[in-house]
């Protein structure tokens, strides 16, 4: 099955990594981070903060690969501190206030400073 890569300038890049492959109808996106691409700095000092921030890049890389965050069946989300996931409920429910895809949380493995949260997912066209 032929693969391809999805880019926005809409959401950060790194150049080690995609931003998302995309794999028939399947889109896999990157950790991606809360960075507001208009400032090149973390959307806030909160973990809710940089979740939205997270949620709306990754829904610029969905819409960049002709999908939307209604497409999810999967989100991994990656925390600097296990504490803070209640608090990534009520941002959740903003941006997936219907059907809830699966989601796992694990701890972030790299330091990076300023760092709260990374979120990756996968969606299906269709």
């Amino acid at each position: 099955m032929p693969k391809e890569v999805v880019y926005t300038p809409d959401a950060p890049s790194f150049p080690a990594y995609s931003q998302a492959v995309k794999a028939g109808d399947t889109i896999y996106v990157a950790g991606t981070v809360g960075i507001d691409v208009k400032t090149g700095r973390f959307a806030g000092d909160t973990v809710q903060e940089q979740a939205r921030q997270a949620l709306r890049n990754c829904q610029a890389i969905l819409a960049a690969a002709g999908a939307t965050l209604d497409d999810a069946v999967m989100v991994h989300t990656l925390l600097l501190r296990s504490e803070d996931a209640d608090g990534l409920i009520d941002v959740f429910d903003e941006f997936f206030p219907e059907v809830r895809p699966p989601r796992c949380v694990s701890r972030i493995g790299v330091d990076r400073p300023g760092l709260l949260v990374s979120i990756a997912m996968v969606a299906v066209i269709g």
